[in-house]
């Protein structure tokens, strides 16, 4: 059998190996193909890897140069990203991938972090600078580190750093290192913008396409629940105790809820608390340390639903998240897709599910299809099947109990018990007694009756509205700690 790896240079293939890769993706062996003078255009869903797929043009770049002559402290790469999130992950990729790599020493700079603590760490002398596009132009501007050096540019999510009104701070970035010799760029898409910023900056760029659009997450199910405004949050609910219920026993559940707000996270979140779920919130807004914690909190399980904008969720590099609701509509199909592709990761089965309201059928409709994708219409989970769902699990955890050796002392007290009852009635007792409930009652939603596409004169879609209602009087009022709080 042929080694998937031998196209790479010999400083990657242990380290991919390592990292448990089978074999790179379409776009990471476009990236090996490509010679390494040209500068690179590369669209590919989320989920594709992109990210690793530049990683290895940086790596065969460092390798082609050699280390720096004399000690030389400038940088000689720049990726620029939209978010500290995903600035965050990119160092995360890149350092593991280039470990073995000579004078490939990685630092970020963004926003929301200390400026005096990054003109510190970029005085080192880092070979490769990861940033957002304001920070890293302070820092050029005020002279922390030199650009004169740079010559690799890196903009990753193009089409998102010009979404969020980076292009005058992009083209200033480039203006201030005219040397660079290439200059690849990524985006989940390539609208005029990203096409005019390519022609502008990128000289005979080789384009790749990694994953055709709806392709890169074949492992997503999508389901659309048709709501009415006034139903949604009891429909969320629903959806959220079902996903938990599915969960086996002892696995954390981890759901990501997507809003527009930051006001909207807060709101949902502080209800989703009031009603029992493990909730917090994660926005563009939170100070750099809260927003560590919090993701390290939903990380290690110990939330399991994160309430997010799409901005706050941009680059959320988190495994192991099984359910991702829109819990309001996404404005357009490259938001659903970069909302949609935070689960259903790294070969893992994931759920997305659209709560539409019933007069934006048709264009949520029509926007789902420019995604490629046809989601399923099915009804909101009743409470009857809520409620069977969490029979199952807990005679799951019995099946898995009964196959382990139990220990001498229980195994005693149980014959004692025997003695004195009736198997079935001693069996059924405990059933009664190990059963899981959910956090709370599980709601009865009215189905709506608008089941018809409403064509292109709906109304605009209503928000979640978390701050209408409180929670059931059924509900365990138990108001969870932060998530951010905890380590």
């Amino acid at each position: 059998m042929s080694d998937p790896f031998a196209q790479l240079p010999p400083e990657l293939q242990h380290t991919v190996e390592a990292q448990g890769f089978a074999e790179l993706t379409s776009v990471q062996r476009a990236v090996v193909d490509a010679a390494v003078d040209r500068d690179l255009c590369i669209s590919s869903q989320t989920g594709s890897g992109k990210t690793v797929a530049v990683g290895i043009a940086v790596a065969r770049e460092l390798l082609a140069a050699g280390p720096r002559a004399g000690g030389d402290p400038r940088p000689t790469v720049l990726t620029l990203t939209p978010t500290r999130e995903l600035a965050a992950q990119v160092q995360r990729e890149l350092a593991w991938l280039l470990h073995d790599v000579p004078d490939a020493r990685i630092e970020v700079v963004t926003g929301g972090t200390s400026v005096g603590a990054e003109r510190a760490r970029l005085g080192r002398g880092p070979r490769i600078v990861v940033g957002t596009p304001g920070r890293v132009l302070d820092h050029l501007t005020s002279g922390a580190f030199d650009g004169s050096r740079v010559e690799l540019v890196v903009l990753d999510e193009a089409d998102h750093m010009l979404d969020m009104g980076f292009r005058e701070e992009l083209t200033a970035i480039l203006d201030h290192v005219p040397d660079r010799q290439r200059t690849h760029l990524l985006s989940a898409t390539i609208p005029p913008g990203v096409q005019r910023i390519a022609q502008r900056y990128q000289a005979d760029a080789l384009r790749i396409e990694g994953s055709p659009r709806g392709a890169a997450n074949e492992d997503i199910t999508h389901i659309a629940h048709v709501v009415d405004g006034r139903h949604r949050y009891a429909a969320l609910i629903n959806v959220l105790l079902l996903a938990t219920a599915r969960q086996p026993a002892g696995e954390p559940m981890r759901a990501l809820v997507f809003v527009r707000t930051r006001a909207d996270t807060l709101e949902l979140t502080e209800k989703l608390q009031r009603d029992g779920l493990e909730a917090e919130s994660l926005s563009g807004d939170l100070p750099q340390a809260q927003r560590t914690r919090t993701l390290a909190a939903f990380r290690a399980g110990r939330i399991s639903t994160l309430v997010a904008t799409d901005v706050a969720a941009r680059g959320l590099d988190v495994t192991g998240v099984q359910l991702v609701v829109h819990g309001d509509p996404p404005g357009d199909e490259d938001s659903y897709t970069h909302r949609s592709g935070r689960t259903g990761r790294a070969g893992q089965k994931g759920t997305s599910v659209l709560l539409l309201p019933p007069q934006a059928r048709w264009r949520l409709e029509r926007l789902l299809a420019l995604a490629g994708v046809r989601p399923s219409f099915a009804p909101v989970p009743t409470p009857e099947r809520i409620a069977k769902e969490y029979r199952r699990r807990t005679r799951r955890k019995l099946f898995d109990m009964l196959a382990e050796e139990p220990a001498d002392e229980p195994l005693q007290y149980a014959r004692k018990l025997l003695e004195g009852h009736a198997p079935d009635t001693l069996v059924a007792a405990l059933l009664s007694m190990t059963a899981e409930e959910p956090p709370c009652t599980p709601r009865k939603v009215t189905a709506t009756l608008h089941l018809e596409p409403t064509g292109p004169r709906e109304r605009r879609p209503r928000g979640l509205h978390p701050s209408r209602g409180g929670p059931s009087p059924t509900c365990k009022h138990r108001r969870r700690s932060s998530g951010a709080r905890h380590g």
